[in-house]
């Protein structure tokens, strides 16, 4: 009986980790924490509990390039599996498209249905692509939607002032970071002291 429930729990773990669709496999163990000039190590092994996750949280990563902000978004999405939760990693650049090309195909609502479901939604990379007003519209639409209602996890190269390069709709903009940073998690990663912000606040 022990053996079978092992095994239950290995497969159901093995489903997680698979529909979670993380580019490759990080841990925190092999982050390396000298990189974390504005935050303690300890803050990062407090959210692994993924408490945030049962509070519908989000973490926000902001750091330079080079920063590990994927890596922790993995590492971090990995635990959520580990603790049974329904994770999905995408990069904003997917997201988008494949939000965009559900809209042509009439299938968006669908999507969307299946992103709601999901406990922890990872949006990685929100710093390289700019959103041209009707992919701003679709991008707001899936964040305000999770709002109170599942946790996001988000990491951009820039701080939030600099958002406005990606996003034609200033108005919008304004209300997406208002619901991002919503009973969030704002983590300083940059590896110099060039966010002007403080390294850490929860809201």
């Amino acid at each position: 009986m022990k053996q079978e429930l092992a095994a239950r729990e290995i497969n159901r773990h093995t489903r997680l980790m698979r529909a979670a669709k993380f580019p490759y496999v990080k841990t925190l163990s092999e982050y390396d924490n000298t990189r974390l000039h504005h935050i303690q190590p300890a803050y990062v092994n407090e959210l692994s509990g993924c408490d945030y996750i049962s509070k519908r949280e989000n973490i926000i990563m902001l750091g330079n390039p080079g920063s590990g902000k994927t890596h922790l978004s993995i590492a971090l999405g990995i635990k959520a599996c580990e603790a049974g939760y329904h994770v999905k990693f995408m990069t904003a650049a997917r997201l988008v498209n494949e939000m965009t090309e559900a809209k042509d195909s009439r299938n968006l609502l669908k999507l969307e249905r299946a992103l709601t479901k999901v406990d922890l939604l990872i949006i990685d990379e929100l710093s390289y692509v700019r959103f041209n007003r009707a992919q701003s519209e679709l991008l707001f639409q899936i964040i305000s939607e999770r709002s109170e209602r599942g946790s996001i996890i988000t990491s951009s190269n820039l701080e939030f002032s600099k958002w406005v390069d990606l996003f034609e709709n200033e108005m919008m903009l304004s209300a997406l970071i208002d619901r991002l940073t919503f009973k969030s998690h704002i983590l300083n990663l940059n590896t110099k002291d060039n966010l002007g912000r403080s390294s850490l606040k929860t809201k």
